[in-house]
């Protein structure tokens, strides 16, 4: 199993924060990393999402959302073929700091055979949360 992890602090309140991120119509304006999602935002349904790591080439995926708590976490579970291969469970989560201040959490766990040989692509695709959250941020904070 590999884990990643990364954190942003974002000037907006996570109503806002949350409203941005899960305007999927809007991704492909602000969104580096992925470009496109969409399907219905429930749990059990099915999205259609493709993401692009830098330096790296696109991949479209199917995941079953698994947790869709308004403000608070988008959680979603992916894989490359059949289970047990490469399979990933993407969260994004939104702590108020107070004082107008969320915490923008976006990790991934990452499990299945594959996950040792894939040491390349889990850099990229670090560096991908990483602009992803400074976009988001940048896109939050406009005035």
């Amino acid at each position: 199993m590999k884990h990643i992890q990364t954190e942003i602090l974002i000037a907006a309140k996570p109503e806002k924060v949350w409203t941005v991120l899960t305007d999927f119509e809007k991704y492909a304006t602000w969104n580096p990393f992925i470009k496109s999602i969409a399907g219905e935002k429930a749990v059990g349904k099915r999205l259609k999402t493709f993401i692009q790591p830098p330096d790296g080439s696109g991949m479209t995926f199917k995941p079953v959302v698994l947790n869709y708590d308004t403000n608070k976490e988008f959680r979603w579970k992916g894989k490359l073929g059949t289970s047990g291969i490469f399979d990933g469970e993407h969260y994004f989560r939104l702590v108020y700091m107070g004082e107008n201040t969320t915490k923008f959490i976006h990790g991934e766990k990452f499990s299945g055979l594959l996950v040792p040989l894939m040491g390349g692509v889990l850099s990229k695709t670090e560096k991908g949360f990483q602009l992803m959250n400074e976009a988001l941020k940048r896109e939050c904070e406009k005035v």
